[in-house]
């Protein structure tokens, strides 16, 4: 292996949406899974396909209770021995029964060493107990974000997305969709709110006000089944691209494994990046939440 594949982070989504979240963000020798919302079955067949082995898989970290982010870390804790990073009050409001010498907490902005990984949990707005958003660093300081379930692009979340190579970042809703949909007021409402979700226009101005000149690449991630559409939102980023490579992580698949090297190598957004949105009208066998 090269120098500069050992000062590579490899990153994937195995699944983002309402469905169930959780990402993968590792190096040569070791990796975490940022929230494991998808059963332990279904995380072994996804990351076989991608080539990546659950053994190099270290450490789970949590973001917040919300079953589509902890469907399936018992299982996966327990029969991988991994330790899980989650704040008391996300555990006690998950009411998860994980093994307690395998439940480790964290502090926002200590960093947490796992082999050469460094991961750091922020503070963000959401409808949860005690939510964290993660950035988990490489050698060279490479930086990866995952920036989901996010209902403002408060200070904790721009100064963190101006450090990163890449980034997995909510695109929720779109505004007008929300607007018209079946959704109850009451619902509307929460979603739009500050401790709710972030939209496609939030996330694109989050994008081109406070991205690095070094973001590679953006996964476009979270987005809602009934109040957005992967065409939607790939056609808005697209003309702001410029040299990040973005996509969008389905909720029914897992992505591409991307290498990020802290290089502008990845390939910019296309015109054929349509193509690969049917992967997101596939029927799903899994139930599906609001």
């Amino acid at each position: 292996m090269s120098f500069f594949a050992n000062m590579s982070l490899q990153i994937a989504s195995l699944n983002s949406g309402s469905n169930g979240n959780c990402y993968y963000i590792g190096n040569h020798s070791e990796a975490v899974l940022v929230d494991a919302g998808i059963s332990c079955r279904e995380t072994e067949r996804r990351m076989a396909r991608s080539g990546l082995n659950i053994l190099r898989v270290k450490a789970i970290f949590i973001s917040h209770e919300h079953s589509d982010h902890i469907r399936g870390v018992e299982t996966l804790s327990k029969k991988y021995r991994l330790p899980v990073y989650i704040t008391p009050a996300t555990l006690k409001h998950g009411r998860l029964r994980l093994n307690k010498d395998l439940v480790k907490t964290f502090t926002p902005y200590d960093e947490i060493t796992i082999g050469s990984l460094r991961i750091m949990a922020f503070p963000k707005q959401h409808d949860a107990a005690e939510p964290h958003s993660f950035v988990v660093k490489g050698e060279n300081n490479v930086t990866t974000g995952v920036f989901t379930d996010i209902g403002t692009g408060c200070d904790h979340v721009v100064t963190n997305f101006r450090a990163c190579n890449a980034a997995f970042l909510e695109c929720n809703y779109d505004d007008h969709m929300l607007e018209t949909g079946r959704y109850p007021y009451h619902l509307k409402k929460r979603i739009r709110s500050d401790s709710g979700h972030l939209s496609n226009e939030q996330a694109l101005k989050l994008f081109i006000e406070h991205r690095s000149e070094n973001l590679s690449h953006l996964l476009l991630s979270h987005l809602s089944k009934d109040n957005n559409s992967p065409e939607l939102v790939m056609d808005l980023f697209a003309s702001h691209a410029g040299k990040t490579r973005v996509v969008v992580a389905s909720r029914f698949n897992e992505s591409e494994v991307f290498t990020i090297n802290g290089k502008m190598d990845g390939h910019p957004v296309s015109a054929g990046a349509a193509a690969q949105m049917s992967l997101f009208h596939e029927e799903s066998t899994r139930p599906v939440a609001l």
